[in-house]
């Protein structure tokens, strides 16, 4: 095949095709981690991001290649999980960008708007680093746009595409030391040729359907809703709404008639337009009534209603399609001035934040990056006019920036805590008395800067850091990156680690042992550290979290 333009159909069948590719090869990309521990998520969370853009075009992608590339950019935006799918969902935002009012696309055409994902993508990095998908996307872009000429299809411009990208992913241990010290290339740079590698699967001729999830009925609790039940938080009502030439001026026709009735009539009320479709999302005890008064203007494309009775979560919830900021609030009380969201998991670990003031734990850590939607979620359970975020982990800084800038109700800032270590001391020595939210920031900067989180956790492969070898099976204990100790026996490596971070030059040492750790067992490593360390106080708590058997945090 020679295709010489594509449209939006087309383009949503590539994504769906670089999203099944991803899929099938996500645990390869998983285990190209450079660290030796089970962290490996990056396919995962470059999958997530993808697949939510896919989701986004199965409820309405468009034969025109530039509003499909815009829902496509959408759906990633509020999918995308850590590091490497921010810098994914940024990526399309820029292709989305590169091709907005663009029918129909020819090779030159993609092309610059792949270079405009470029773009997007180093604008999201405060300080990129080379050696990274960064790298290998920006590399495979510049490559494949220089060999253009007269004959150029998409075909060949994916071959030289792919090409590259194989060939620079092969550099990124000549850029980044961590990668050659492993002996692994970059999982980032790994996910997006499996993207590539789908999306001209598809060009040649591959179909990718949408997935089969969700076509059996969900069950329905009918103790839930009995004959004696009063309908308190009235249905969930959805639909997509084609605007029709025969009820009205298509060409003219203002949106805000329809928000202004849905918000006389409802609540949590969404509403935007695409071209002649309206996405409706509104809380409402008479759906019937709103349905019959909407067919003034068109008629539907699905429609959805829900009992929020028989939902678990009878807040408002946000469409999967919506743009952030877009529900009407019913702020009936008055705000208080700080709230606090911060980021961690493990039931014990999630309770010592309640304890500290968190008004909402989002379940997350290592190997489990919220999405931005997940932290959108937060935001709009706390009424505050100032959100203080604790992302706890530096793979989930840059969602958590990203749903800041998304979100318009509230002043909402980023308290850029890379631990839990860091997020604990922050948390609890946090002081809003003064009303100065810059002071605040600044106070909180310097109280995580002092602070230094130990991790022990199992090994999972061979390897050697800063000089100690490492055998799979190893406990190993390490702070950020640097690994200071490895045994067979977990006690001796979380000893070792102590030692080596000079454990008596610190007054407090928080013990948090994690969720395959007997409390005997980690009661016993309390008193060794408090015999060995008379003028460290040695305060041991339950976190319960996974991935990390023992959370140590020198203060």
């Amino acid at each position: 095949m020679n295709t010489s333009t594509i449209d939006g159909f087309q383009f949503a069948n590539m994504i769906r095709g670089g999203a099944a590719s991803l899929s099938e090869h996500r645990k390869l990309v998983n285990d190209l981690n450079v660290f030796p521990i089970p962290d490996g998520d990056t396919g995962d969370n470059m999958y997530m991001t993808i697949s939510s853009g896919v989701e986004a075009i199965d409820h309405g992608a468009s034969d025109a290649l530039g509003d499909t590339a815009k829902t496509v950019a959408r759906g990633m935006l509020l999918g995308a999980r850590g590091n490497s799918g921010v810098i994914l969902s940024r990526i399309f935002a820029g292709i989305s960008q590169g091709l907005e009012g663009v029918e129909r696309a020819n090779v030159q055409a993609l092309a610059r708007a792949l270079q405009s994902g470029v773009t997007a993508a180093y604008g999201a990095v405060s300080v990129p680093v080379e050696g990274t998908i960064l790298t290998v996307y920006k590399d495979a872009v510049r490559y494949a746009c220089d060999r253009i000429d007269e004959t150029s299809s998409f075909e060949s411009y994916f071959d030289d595409f792919l090409a590259e990208l194989r060939r620079s992913l092969e550099r990124t241990p000549e850029l980044l030391d961590v990668l050659k010290q492993a002996g692994v290339v970059d999982s980032g740079g790994a996910g997006i040729i499996y993207i590539a590698e789908g999306m001209k699967q598809a060009l040649e001729g591959d179909t990718f359907d949408r997935p089969a999830a969700g076509s059996a009925a969900a069950k329905v609790d009918l103790d839930a809703f009995t004959e004696d039940s009063v309908l308190e938080f009235g249905y969930c009502t959805e639909f997509l709404l084609r605007l029709q030439r025969e009820k009205v001026d298509l060409e003219h026709f203002d949106l805000e008639e329809i928000e202004s009735y849905l918000n006389c009539v409802g609540s949590s009320v969404v509403c935007f337009r695409e071209g002649s479709i309206v996405k409706v999302h509104v809380h409402t005890k008479t759906p019937g009534q709103i349905l019959n008064h909407c067919q003034s203007w068109g008629e539907f494309l699905t429609l959805k209603i829900e009992n929020m009775n028989l939902q678990h979560n009878a807040l408002a919830v946000h469409a999967p399609e919506s743009a952030a900021g877009s529900y009407v609030p019913a702020a009936t009380r008055p705000k208080k001035p700080y709230g606090i969201v911060a980021v961690a998991s493990g039931e014990g670990l999630q309770q010592i934040f309640r304890e500290l003031g968190c008004d909402v734990v989002v379940d997350g850590g290592q190997s489990m990056n919220p999405s931005a939607q997940d932290f959108l979620d937060a935001f709009d359970a706390i009424d505050s006019r100032t959100i203080l975020v604790y992302p706890n982990n530096s793979n989930i800084l840059l969602t958590a920036q990203q749903a800041a800038k998304l979100y318009d109700r509230a002043d909402v800032r980023i308290v850029p805590s890379r631990s839990i270590g860091e997020g604990y001391a922050g948390i609890s020595q946090l002081n809003t008395a003064s009303g100065d939210t810059e002071a605040i920031l600044a106070e909180q900067q310097a109280a995580i800067s002092g602070v230094v989180t130990g991790l022990v956790s199992t090994a999972i492969r061979d390897t050697k850091g800063q000089g100690v070898q490492v055998h799979a099976g190893d406990y190993i204990g390490f702070v950020n990156e640097c690994i200071y100790a490895a045994d067979p026996v977990r006690e001796r490596a979380a000893l070792q680690l102590c030692r080596a971070v000079g454990m008596g030059n610190y007054d407090v040492l928080l013990l948090l042992g994690g969720s395959a750790v007997p409390e005997d067992e980690a009661e016993a490593l309390r008193q060794k550290l408090e015999q060995a360390n008379p003028l460290t106080e040695v305060i041991r708590l339950s976190g319960g979290q996974p991935i990390f058997d023992y959370i140590m945090i020198f203060e």
